[in-house]
């Protein structure tokens, strides 16, 4: 234990001291300098051994935590341009997918589809160009009330004198008559009414004889002329108010006959007009369609049409105008199909071009007997130019 060191070992011992001759603490060295500065070699084969093993250790050391953090960024920064490569191809394919052509099958089947709308749409015009008349009326020109007055008071005149024969179109001979024919005028022709009413005064006469025929029986009679139950009603309930309450005459004054079953403004104007003499505008559907066509009035209401027409003519001509308009509207100016072209007033009326304007084809249009056909009374007035309507048909197996 006390032997001194081999001659080689002191070399090296004096060799590691410092100048001053203190031997220096190798632990405290490595301390203070650190991993840059290493230990001393050890020249023995030994010692160069370990020293070699620490030194391939050592070669290999652990990434630092700032070169991850950077590989960890440009990974992520690697798969974000992936993504942002790959939704571009795909939009790219979706674009290009747009503007393809569509394929042949859908093409064909739209261009089907438009020749068939095509069509529908070239028979549309077609059937509107056929239905429409030969002519658009032109527009109307604004004139002051006095020139309409003055107009309308000369198609009254020029009316006059195209049907000086104008007289109401119901069969009867006395008040009782015309009030029934009248009532029973409504929703059919005058043509009818005329052909049912002589057997129903045959039977029934007087407002008396009426209300006391049984109900199934008037219905019978008066069944050509259509609502025969609602008829029949109103003809019992006047007929039993004029026994009732007038002793069995028809009044003569407006507030009364309205006041009847059945019996309006209308009717009972046309009661006034022709059997008591008093003055009355008569609107029915032909008056009222030609009144605003004549620029008279713009009103549908008919007893405004009345009010707007009796403020233009003076009351002495209302019965008679009315029959005239409505001869007018029963033979040349027709609801769908006005004769233009034949019409005596037409320099007169704002209407014109409405109807048919050619001269022949307007005369085929042409009723009653300014057609050469029968009138519409089976017994007219002797100045009636046309022919008596003939009575009607029996019963198909009456003897």
């Amino acid at each position: 234990m006390g032997e001194q060191p081999s001659g080689e070992a002191s070399n090296s011992d004096k060799s590691n001291k410092s100048p001053s001759g203190v031997m220096p603490d190798r632990k405290l060295t490595v301390r203070k300098s650190g991993a840059s500065r290493p230990a001393a070699q050890d020249t023995s084969p030994v010692g160069k051994t370990s020293a070699g093993k620490k030194a391939a250790v050592n070669a290999t050391p652990e990434k630092p935590a700032a070169t991850k953090k950077a590989a960890a960024k440009k990974a992520v920064t690697k798969k974000a341009a992936a993504k942002k490569t790959a939704a571009k191809k795909t939009a790219a394919k979706k674009t290009a997918a747009a503007a393809e052509p569509a394929p042949a099958k859908k093409t064909v089947a739209k261009k089907t589809v438009a020749k068939k709308t095509a069509a529908k749409k070239t028979a549309a015009k077609s059937a509107a160009a056929k239905k429409a008349p030969a002519k658009k009326a032109p527009a109307r020109k604004r004139e002051s009330r006095a020139a309409m007055v003055r107009r309308a008071h000369q198609i009254n005149r020029e009316l006059a004198e195209l049907y000086p024969y104008a007289h109401p179109e119901l069969d009867f001979t006395n008040p009782f008559e015309l009030l029934v024919a009248t009532v029973l005028s409504a929703q059919t022709t005058d043509l009818r009414v005329n052909q049912t009413t002589p057997r129903l005064f045959a039977v029934c006469p007087t407002p008396e004889d009426m209300a006391a025929m049984d109900p199934e029986r008037l219905e019978e009679l008066i069944r050509p002329t259509g609502f025969f139950r609602a008829k029949t009603k109103s003809l019992l309930g006047l007929s039993a108010a004029l026994r009732d309450r007038f002793g069995g005459e028809v009044p003569g004054r407006l507030e009364d006959l309205v006041t009847l079953p059945g019996v309006g403004r209308k009717t009972a104007n046309v009661v006034l007009g022709n059997a008591f003499g008093v003055p009355g505008i008569t609107v029915d559907t032909h008056f009222g369609r030609l009144a605003r066509r004549f620029g008279w009035t713009t009103a549908e209401d008919a007893e405004k049409v009345e009010a707007d027409v009796a403020a233009i003519f003076p009351e002495s001509e209302w019965t008679m105008l009315s029959h005239r308009v409505v001869f007018h509207g029963r033979r040349v100016c027709h609801s769908r199909k006005p004769a233009c072209g034949a019409c005596a007033i037409a320099p007169l009326c704002p209407a014109y071009g409405e109807g048919e304007t050619d001269p022949e084809k307007a005369k085929k249009l042409l009723k009653y007997e300014l057609g050469g056909q029968p009138g519409q009374r089976l017994k007219p007035p002797a100045d009636y130019p046309g022919q008596p309507a003939p009575p009607m048909a029996p019963p198909v197996g009456a003897s």
